[in-house]
């Protein structure tokens, strides 16, 4: 059957969520409600081709818990880390997973006899939001999701921002202290190195070390691999005044980035997304918002609004499904002829 058209029957997308630690599958009807679902541990390590058959396995078992065939897919979008070839399909290189010139699409194309279509995994999760999140209806939206690092997406009039083959908005790397530590992309003063969830970690293991955050010793220690998003919430709510102004300083430090991208791109609104903002939403998200005003013009003080991601762990999935269908549709040389 050809799919010139999308016929009736292929009225069903697949969105994936490739994670260092985690896997996850979604299969959604039209009006993108989840029909089947399937999470497992990435195991990176275990190689490329080999991955490659976990994810399609994963995507497999989510389509058996929907009771649907591959045929009855339109489509399949893949969000992924590291960068990417858009237009191949490939993962350049995914340093936490251990992967280099990862052939997603033309694997999973194969498999399954639909086409497929990656992108950055901020990317969709910033276009999950602002098709079915806090970002929805906006005529232009970022994301800045902290974690191991910063991420960054931003959706301009219904399109992903992308590079011409690869992705953007790396708003981790952005410098805002030109003189400042270096990071680990090699130049100095980068987002990331002040205000990623890894280095709000580090100062509140020094912290507990010198005796400043009795209740973060208690609950972790100094092992900066223990301390995570939830126990640094809970470092602060048990009353260590030295991680919350950790955390403060570095939501002025995405303040400083944010009211960049403001000057830059204008958006609506600003989504702040990942464990570190669900854990602390009230905190965090206030002291962006301030910290960003503090740093555009006066024109622009009252031109957007910063907000916490809704959809959690469903972001990038929805994102990812929802991407290839936009790109699916707009583009028909991407389908493929299968036969049923």
């Amino acid at each position: 059957m050809s799919t010139d058209s999308i016929d009736t029957v292929k009225q069903h997308w697949a969105g994936f969520d490739l994670g260092g630690t985690k896997m996850l599958a979604k299969i959604f009807d039209s009006e993108y409600q989840t029909l089947g679902r399937k999470r497992r541990k990435t195991k990176g390590h275990s190689g490329v081709e080999s991955g490659l058959e976990r994810i399609a396995q994963t995507i497999h078992q989510a389509l058996e818990e929907a009771n649907l065939t591959p045929d009855m897919l339109a489509g399949i979008g893949v969000g992924c880390p590291g960068p990417l070839d858009l237009k191949k399909g490939v993962i350049f290189e995914a340093p936490n997973l251990g992967w280099y010139d990862a052939p997603v699409k033309e694997v999973l194309e194969k498999e399954f006899g639909c086409p497929v279509v990656i992108c950055n995994d901020v990317d969709a999760g910033v276009f999950g939001e602002y098709r079915f999140g806090a970002a929805k209806d906006s005529t232009s939206s970022m994301g800045i999701f902290p974690g191991t690092g910063i991420g960054g997406g931003a959706v301009y009039r219904g399109q992903l921002v992308q590079g011409s083959k690869s992705s953007c908005m790396e708003i981790g790397h952005t410098k805002v202290l030109p003189s400042g530590p270096e990071c680990g992309c090699g130049q100095h003063g980068c987002l990331e190195v002040f205000a990623s969830r890894l280095a709000i970690s580090a100062g509140a293991a020094q912290a507990a070390y010198r005796g400043d955050a009795p209740k973060l010793r208690e609950l972790a220690g100094t092992d900066l691999s223990d301390i995570r998003s939830g126990i640094l919430a809970a470092a602060v709510q048990g009353g260590d005044e030295s991680v919350k102004k950790i955390i403060l300083r570095a939501a002025k430090y995405i303040g400083i980035a944010a009211g960049n991208m403001v000057h830059t791109f204008s958006p609506e609104v600003i989504v702040l997304g990942g464990g570190l903002i669900e854990a602390m939403p009230d905190l965090i998200v206030p002291a962006v918002a301030e910290a960003t005003r503090e740093n555009v013009m006066p024109t622009f003080k009252d031109s957007f609004k910063v907000v916490a991601a809704q959809l959690g762990d469903d972001s990038t999935v929805l994102g990812a499904a929802a991407w290839a269908q936009k790109v699916i549709q707009e583009s028909p040389s991407l389908r493929i002829e299968t036969k049923v």
